[in-house]
């Protein structure tokens, strides 16, 4: 460690003089509180501090102390079910000690030193192992067994010794001959948050992450593994897409980063998630969640931690073999704070006085997602997908952030605040959004669902876009312009936006859809539409296709339970005897006109 003193402070940065051993990003405690502090910046024997705590009451002469060692998180047993703030600092026992509000200077270990935990091993002693194998495993929740790795540095060692029993996770529970030394393995470790956790390769992803949200599932899909933003300006359910996500993605894994938003989001999360069962286990949510929660009234550096603490938290899960949902809402607040930090150190300002670095530094962040053939000899794979949130000012989808982001991720839900006032959830504009991944979605869906999943899919996404057009004359000389042909295919839009777009988060049945059930729904109604139109041209009045008795079962379908789908089969025969319309088969049994 090395002592040095402050000579200047400016809001969160703090400079520094004496430290002439430290390196970029050393972690150090600043001032008689010893607050929590990361050199960003070395220059002419000078450092600059960005602070994560309220800096008022430091001055010239404080004391820095450098501790020699980068910001790093605590990684082990006992971190699932946890909320923590940016920096890792337990929420729950911070308000046991201080109460409801952080003070400056509170400290407390990420993980519990003095739970115990029954360490089962997987090895045996005289086994060979290699960087990532598994030494053993821990219950950690009901829901996830917590594996206990071989650290990175060992890439060939032999087990010394092995224990089972009931340890807490500082004392050893192996011993490992690496290079001809002893070396004590614990079950906590610790990682750099700005420094990417190790994998053998990365492989492109071709799964989907099953969220059960129909326009995204269906028509904008994110694979396991995959990146995406979800721009909108205040009011479109950025946050309630991130809460549907975080509750329904099939990950088994979530960490939910709370960065910069207003605290009573935060608070929403906190008082739902516990309450909620996951609906693949029906055991409680959090027992596979972690939650970060850095609000807008915490300090504002920390935000800019909060991101890499949370995405070295989801690397750690993933490289234990498991599929790993990342949600930060929102990039926009940290790159606010990288501005803030950017602007007290005097840098060159770039587009809207944002860092000319902010898009090699979101690069940096969203590449650490992926699917990655782990460390270790089973060859395992793991993923991290991550979603993140831009809550640009008005809206702006030409600002700065969102630009920056949209040419690194794969996939944009772009929100619309009209939808969302018009009570259309989740509010993501069918004709501006898009996903990358369709190509390799459309084999997973042919293999897991039906052959001609595409085929739907080009044909809703015809009438949708065809329908924005025709809305502009409707708008002009009104709807008796329509061609018959054309009032049809408006009425099949509707459908599609109404019985299968929009979803009630409320409702059991609505609020999450199998891949299965979106398929017979979206089915349905194209169905629906191809026969309406079949019929007008064997002399059907355009009125009673309108007003077909058949399109108020379509629209109630979606709350057909999911062990009922065949009652959606049902509808399907419903439409062709009300419409006296036999439908075509295919070759490869898909309905057609």
């Amino acid at each position: 460690m090395e002592l040095g003193k402050i000579v200047k402070v400016s809001g969160p940065l703090v400079v520094a003089e004496g430290l002439t051993n430290a390196k970029m990003y050393d972690m150090v405690r600043v001032g008689k509180e010893k607050l929590i502090g990361e050199i960003i910046e070395l220059r002419g024997g000078f450092a600059s501090i960005q602070v994560y705590e309220e800096t008022s009451g430091l001055g010239p002469e404080d004391p820095v102390l450098s501790t020699g060692e980068p910001l790093s998180v605590e990684l082990g047993p006992g971190l699932l079910s946890s909320i923590y703030d940016g920096i890792q600092r337990p929420l729950d026992v911070i308000r046991s000690v201080a109460g409801d509000f952080v003070i400056r200077g509170v400290d407390a270990p990420a993980i519990n030193r003095e739970k115990k935990w029954h360490f089962k091993p997987l090895v045996k002693k005289g086994d060979t192992v290699t960087a990532g194998d598994f030494l053993g495993e821990v219950e950690e929740t009901s829901i996830i067994k917590h594996k206990i790795m071989v650290p990175p540095q060992f890439q060939k060692a032999t087990v010394k010794e092995i224990f089972e029993g009931d340890f807490t996770v500082e004392e050893r529970v192996a011993i490992l001959e690496f290079e001809g030394k002893e070396h004590e393995v614990k079950m906590l470790n610790q990682w750099p948050v700005r420094k990417a956790r190790p994998y053998k390769r990365k492989l492109a992803p071709y799964a989907p992450l099953i969220t059960g949200q129909r326009v995204i599932d269906t028509f904008f899909p994110i694979a396991k593994g995959g990146t995406a933003c979800v721009p909108g300006p205040f009011g479109s359910g950025k946050t309630v897409i991130q809460h549907q996500l975080a509750k329904w993605a099939d990950a088994e894994i979530v960490v939910f980063i709370g960065c910069g938003e207003r605290g009573n989001e935060m608070t929403d999360v906190l008082i739902e998630l516990p309450q909620l069962l996951d609906p693949y286990t029906g055991k409680p949510l959090m027992e596979r969640t972690i939650l970060i929660a850095n609000t807008s009234n915490m300090p504002v550096a920390a935000r800019e931690a909060s991101i890499y603490t949370g995405i070295t938290l989801a690397e750690y899960f993933r490289d234990m073999g498991y599929n790993v949902a990342l949600q930060a809402d929102s990039t926009s607040r940290w790159a606010e704070a990288l501005r803030e930090i950017s602007g007290r150190l005097e840098e060159m300002p770039g587009e809207e006085g944002y860092p000319a670095y902010l898009g090699s530094r979101l690069a940096a962040f969203y590449e650490r997602s992926g699917r990655v053939v782990c460390l270790g000899s089973d060859n395992r794979e793991g993923t991290l997908t991550a979603i993140g949130s831009v809550s640009p000012p008005g809206g702006d989808l030409s600002e700065p952030v969102v630009q920056a982001t949209l040419r690194i991720v794969k996939v944009f839900w772009g929100l619309e605040d009209r939808l969302a006032y018009e009570r259309h959830f989740p509010a993501i504009n069918w004709l501006i959004s898009y996903s990358l991944y369709l190509d390799k979605i459309e084999e997973y869906w042919g293999e897991q669902v039906a052959q001609d999943y595409k085929n739907l899919h080009d044909e809703a996404m015809k009438i949708l876009q065809r329908e924005a057009e025709l809305k502009e004359i409707v708008r002009l000389v009104g709807i008796d312009a329509l061609s018959p042909e054309e009032r049809i295919l408006m009425e099949g839009a509707k459908s599609i936006r109404e019985d299968f777009l929009q979803q009630n988060a409320f409702n059991e049945l609505d609020s999450f859809t199998s891949l299965k059930k979106q398929y017979y729904l979206l089915r349905l109604i194209i169905h629906f539409y191809q026969l309406s139109l079949k019929a007008f041209q064997q002399g059907k009045p355009l009125n009673e296709i309108l007003e077909a008795k058949v399109k108020e079962k379509i629209a109630r379908a979606k709350f057909v339970p999911e062990e009922k789908l065949e009652e959606i089969k049902k509808i399907e025969k419903e439409v062709e005897k009300e419409l006296q319309v036999e439908a075509v088969r295919t070759k490869n049994g898909r309905q057609g006109c």
